[in-house]
């Protein structure tokens, strides 16, 4: 859409298609342009750590709904255009866009849960269940927001005997059985709702079986049943996408930043950040870590992983690695074995009586080179015997190996079309699977990260034991925190994060402890937090972050918003800081949020 203006003059306003032809903007694109920007405005809003708003400096970011009124505006052009939704694509993790995922529906249930208008979601896909089925797996996941849990139930059950092969719905129904799982009171109830999560997974997998969401689904389900070999299988089979990221401009990150700054948002500790960043030193092992920029679908692979990891330690992780899938030495050493010429009777008849040394004398000079080539260490035992360490999930001093690599399955097909492979050799390894590229990949850098944070912790016992003090940059510290969160270690998480803090004000390190202190439901902690996070945001003219928003509207749920506003109040910060959290607990009331009235 363009809007051409004349000074003086006129003012006009068109369309530009994708071929750069100008057509007349009607109202039904001045209806998708406006529902476009609505979806734009949540999905490329900033979570609170600030990545998104360094991605272009000095980019205003507001609220696109902030009352009643826009809110039924925006659900009323969602509804017209609900079902042409498909067209807008989908995330990452999704193959084929389809009625009821894709971008419009990602944004919708976004809205839900930040606002916490679930009554207004209900009323919405009620309506357009009644065109199309499929919309009964959204108006379920709207009704589990919001605590309706049998309704929920009910109309997943009415509506999968419509449509019994609806793999966003198998998918929903089995997402909520492996919640209800993790919150059994006892193991035989824990048992039973992970036995109807797997069949339920296990179906969706069947439905659609190109998509990454239902075999990463069944791959959680098998790591809640403690089922490793199933949950490595089910992991090396999911389907794997290239991510592909929002079409927004890349900028170089800026040296210097001079733009005029907020009377309201003037805070010493967030003031100095821009400029001491610039200037701390980071080890290069850390700045190489490639977990850190896994997104989409090997993002999620990845986290599956650690998961294991945190709950059977590395070394058993790779004991099961070496049962599941054919390693690089076993598949070698299987090779060689059939590779020796095999002693036929009916051959031996006619050619002879073989030579002595077939039949086992060797010369001297054999001997020799034998015991040569066994003294040599073979390439697959030097690299399962390189450097070892002890890692934190483990018993002390216990060393993790680093891991052999699995048999490249290029490698594999290219011997049996040379004929390297004879029946003997795969009756041997037909009961093991080839392991993805990918994944052995991810147990690469899995290793990798491992090594660092392991290191990490070491460094730091040792020091503490001499009562010396550890040091690092603050960027560092950043970086440390984030990697024991990527490797589930909480508390490390959280102590380096704090460390950072302690250096300069980070965003990023802010919005990590906070995670941590909403879910262990510190009230005070989580309030002093969140007013610093949104004064940084509106320091660089974002307004408004939905998952902030959410953060506030959780405490007032759970607290009552006279609590929250009082907790607020009695912070020893400026005013017009206070202010600006009001300002998002004012939205909560605004939209009548549970709590707001007490």
């Amino acid at each position: 859409m363009r809007v051409h203006v004349t000074i003086p003059g006129t003012v006009e306003s068109y369309c530009v298609d994708e071929r750069g032809d100008k057509r007349k903007a009607t109202d039904d694109l001045w209806l998708e342009t406006y529902l476009c920007s609505v979806l734009r405005a949540y999905s490329y809003a900033d979570d609170g750590s600030g990545e998104t708003i360094r991605k272009i400096m000095g980019v205003r970011r507001f609220n696109p709904v902030t009352n009643t009124e826009t809110e039924h505006r925006f659900l009323n052009a969602a509804e017209q255009l609900f079902f042409r939704g498909w067209q807008l694509g989908s995330d990452s993790v999704v193959q084929v866009p389809n009625n009821v995922s894709n971008h419009l529906t990602a944004g919708l249930l976004k809205y839900f849960q930040t606002t916490g208008r679930y009554a207004s979601g209900i009323n919405l896909f009620e309506k357009l269940r009644d065109q199309n089925v499929e919309v009964s797996s959204l108006l379920a996941k709207v009704l589990f927001m919001g605590n309706e849990e049998v309704e929920g139930v009910r109309v997943l059950h009415q509506a999968l005997k419509e449509s019994p092969m609806d793999y966003v719905m198998l998918d929903t129904q089995a997402e909520f059985l492996l919640k209800k799982a993790q919150t059994a009171t006892t193991p035989e109830q824990k048992e039973e709702r992970l036995r109807l999560a797997l069949g339920c997974a296990d179906r969706s997998t069947i439905a659609a079986p190109s998509e990454f969401g239902t075999w990463a689904r069944l791959a959680q389900v098998y790591v809640a049943m403690e089922d490793w070999e199933n949950a490595l299988t089910i992991l090396n089979s999911c389907p794997m996408f290239t991510y592909q990221d929002k079409d927004a401009p890349q900028m170089p990150e800026p040296k210097d930043v001079h733009l005029p700054t907020l009377p309201e948002t003037r805070l010493d500790e967030i003031d100095s950040e821009p400029e001491s960043r610039y200037s701390e030193q980071v080890d290069a092992s850390l700045l190489n870590l490639r977990a850190a920029v896994y997104k989409g679908t090997f993002k999620q692979a990845y986290g599956i992983l650690t998961e294991m990891t945190s709950k059977i330690g590395w070394d058993q992780l790779l004991k099961i690695r070496s049962t599941v899938f054919v390693m690089e030495d076993e598949y070698r050493s299987e090779k060689h074995e059939t590779s020796q010429p095999q002693r036929n009777p009916s051959t031996d008849g006619l050619r002879g009586t073989p030579d002595p040394t077939t039949n086992g004398d060797q010369s001297d000079s054999e001997k020799d080179d034998d015991e040569d080539d066994d003294e040599k260490p073979k390439p697959a035992d030097t690299e399962s015997t390189a450097e070892t360490l002890a890692t934190n999930g483990q018993a002390e001093g216990e060393p993790v190996e680093k891991p052999t690599h699995a048999i490249d399955p290029g490698e594999l097909k290219g011997d049996a079309e040379n004929g390297a492979q004879t029946d003997d050799h795969l009756s041997k390894l037909n009961n093991k699977r080839l392991c993805e590229r990918w994944l052995d990949s991810l147990f690469m850098v899995l290793y990798e990260d491992l090594r660092v944070y392991t290191i990490w912790r070491t460094q730091m016992a040792q020091y503490r034991a001499q009562s010396m003090q550890y040091k690092k940059s603050a960027e560092e510290w950043e970086i440390l925190g984030s990697l024991a969160e990527r490797l589930q270690h909480a508390d490390e998480a959280v102590e380096a994060y704090r460390a950072c803090l302690a250096a300069r004000f980070s965003p990023k390190a802010l919005t990590g402890i906070l995670r941590v202190f909403e879910q262990n439901k510190n009230t005070r902690e989580t309030v002093a937090s969140v007013i610093r996070l949104v004064t940084w945001q509106y320091r660089w003219y974002s307004e408004f972050s939905p998952e902030l928003l959410h953060t506030i509207r959780t405490l007032i749920e759970d607290e009552g918003a006279v609590k929250v506003r009082s907790i607020i109040q009695a912070t020893s910060l400026p005013q017009e800081v206070l202010d600006l959290t009001h300002h998002y607990a004012a939205l909560c009331a605004t939209f009548r949020s549970s709590g707001t009235d007490g």
